[in-house]
């Protein structure tokens, strides 16, 4: 009975059993047809948006690093303090100067494989740069030849004629009574360099895959245990795979303030640093999205030859090896997409100081 209503059923809406079942392959196949076109259009969207996504990870990336180099070396530019070594209130003694690339690793502990770290310090007081010569000094009370901008907690330097093998000191004024400053600490001294009361020396890093940034006024960023502690490496942004930076040197005999060559040898006496005016540096960043096939043919490559340069200068460019990163298993590497930034930011502080020094 109930087959023969169910044929009943079929004979009076006009279809067939067949037409019925054909009309539903034809419409589970326009299904199939609307999905793949819609999970096509969805990977073409989430690729698109994790280019941007990379892209934009690495403008603000690129654009934080060259803020605080432009203002490194503010407040000490003066040849006398190049190349020191300076004990801040957290850590141990990191040398002074506006930009070192590749620090030691008690300074800076080694990040992601294939990256390079940076050490830009810079004071942030309104003073000029050539210091307060010290007429007179008993322990930490220094009397100086006015006292210009020097106000209590700021950040002074006393500093010797040349520093040697001498550890400077960054003291916090006490107390500014007409030339006679009373500072924290008592250091031998026949200047005085006044950093302003927030001072900066940030240590950067790629860590994890994000490019992150350690204060040494607050955190001692040279303790190797504590590289994992976002409360002391903080995250700016991330899918970073690679940093690569190189000091831009004036080495010709007379210094006229020109780039003449690239490289990442420190420098090592005042004068060198006198002449390292610009820092060039190249961004790897790295979109989130995993395709499904190899979309990187060859790993991207930091133009480095006097062909790729706009300056035609020499350069030695280290090389970016991306099937090392951390980030991915070494046989993965190619099935993401990267965009490389590079800029060149010059220290502004810094390029003045040869000629005044007869450098």
């Amino acid at each position: 009975m109930k087959t023969k209503n169910r044929i009943d059923l079929h004979r009076h809406s006009g279809f067939s059993l067949i037409e019925i079942m054909v009309g539903l392959v034809i419409g589970m196949l326009g299904i199939v047809v609307m999905m793949q076109v819609y999970a096509l259009s969805e990977e073409r969207k989430r690729t698109t948006t994790a280019g941007s996504d990379a892209q934009n990870n690495a403008v603000i990336a690129l654009d934080t690093i060259q803020r605080d180099i432009s203002r490194s070396g503010h407040g000490f530019a003066n040849v006398r303090l190049m190349g020191c070594n300076l004990q801040l209130p957290n850590g141990s003694p990191i040398p002074f100067a506006p930009v070192i690339i590749n620090p030691a690793a008690t300074v800076i502990p080694a990040g992601d494989t294939n990256t390079d770290t940076l050490l830009v310090s810079y004071g942030n007081g309104d003073d000029q740069p050539d210091g307060y010569s010290v007429n007179n000094q008993s322990g930490s009370t220094y009397t100086i030849t006015g006292t210009g901008m020097l106000k209590q907690n700021d950040r002074a330097i006393a500093s010797p004629a040349t520093c040697g093998a001498t550890t400077l000191v960054l003291a916090t004024v006490q107390s500014v009574a007409a030339s006679v400053i009373q500072l924290s600490n008592s250091q031998a001294g026949t200047a005085l360099y006044n950093l302003g009361n927030a001072p900066r020396f940030l240590a950067y890093a790629v860590r994890s895959g994000n490019l992150t940034v350690c204060d040494y006024m607050t955190s001692n960023c040279g303790d190797a245990s504590r590289t994992s502690d976002q409360a002391v490496w903080r995250p700016i942004v991330s899918n970073v795979v690679s940093l690569r930076a190189q000091y831009g040197l004036d080495t010709t005999a007379v210094m006229d303030g020109v780039v003449d060559t690239y490289n990442q040898t420190t420098p090592t006496t005042a004068c060198l640093w006198a002449r390292a005016s610009a820092i060039r540096f190249a961004l790897v960043a790295r979109s989130p999205q995993f395709e499904k096939t190899a979309v990187t043919a060859a790993a991207p490559t930091w133009a480095g030859t006097n062909a790729n340069n706009p300056l035609g200068t020499n350069s030695a460019a280290t090389p970016i090896d991306l099937s090392v990163n951390t980030l991915t298993v070494q046989t993965e590497w190619q099935q993401y997409r990267y965009r490389v930034f590079e800029t060149t930011a010059p220290i502004r502080n810094v390029a003045w100081m040869g000629a005044v020094s007869g450098c």
